[in-house]
């Protein structure tokens, strides 16, 4: 294996997970599940009656989407500096990267939006914020298919050949 290829397998720092464990697919769990729960939550709005409830949930969920798109891309960003700059995978990196970075801010104006209109929040979320938030989930669609090509195409973070080999010797019994 060449030395790029291993130094992008490698942690820059233990913050960002150990080795064959990084911690930033883990953590963008959080903003996905709760900003594609937000977008039900709008849509559902306008399904039941009184449907404010729902568009108050969303604001929360939207707001918990937005935190964890911060811890997410802290260690994401610990990630980018593995990668040696000038390669494909860092050029990937950065796009993946600049996406994020303008989802979060397409939601934090949507929550900023939410906000300055607080007597909506007793009725169906308005169409113009469903559509944001839309956009921001086939944005964010995109950056993860990118997030996906790092890892399994490129094997950002993730242990070698012979590391993952271990996985499938059938003379060893300890797991």
């Amino acid at each position: 294996m060449d030395e790029p290829t291993r130094q992008a397998k490698q942690p820059v720092t233990v913050l960002a997970g150990p080795y064959g464990h990084p911690v930033h697919p883990i953590l963008v769990t959080v903003p996905i599940g709760a900003w594609v729960a937000s977008l039900v939550f709008d849509v559902a709005s306008h399904l039941v009656s009184p449907g404010g409830f729902l568009a108050q949930g969303s604001v929360w969920l939207i707001a918990l989407g937005g935190i964890g798109a911060l811890a997410a891309a802290s260690v994401g960003f610990l990630d980018l500096f593995a990668i040696p700059p000038r390669t494909p995978a860092f050029r990937t990196g950065l796009v993946h990267m600049g996406l994020n970075l303008a989802v979060t801010a397409g939601y934090a104006a949507g929550f900023a939006w939410r906000l300055s209109e607080p007597g909506r929040q007793a009725g169906p979320v308005p169409v113009g914020q469903i559509v944001l938030s839309a956009v921001c989930l086939a944005v964010l669609a995109v950056s993860g298919y990118l997030g996906g090509k790092l890892a399994f195409r490129y094997g950002v973070r993730v242990a070698d050949e012979h590391t993952q080999a271990e996985g499938f010797d059938t003379a060893r019994t300890t797991g």
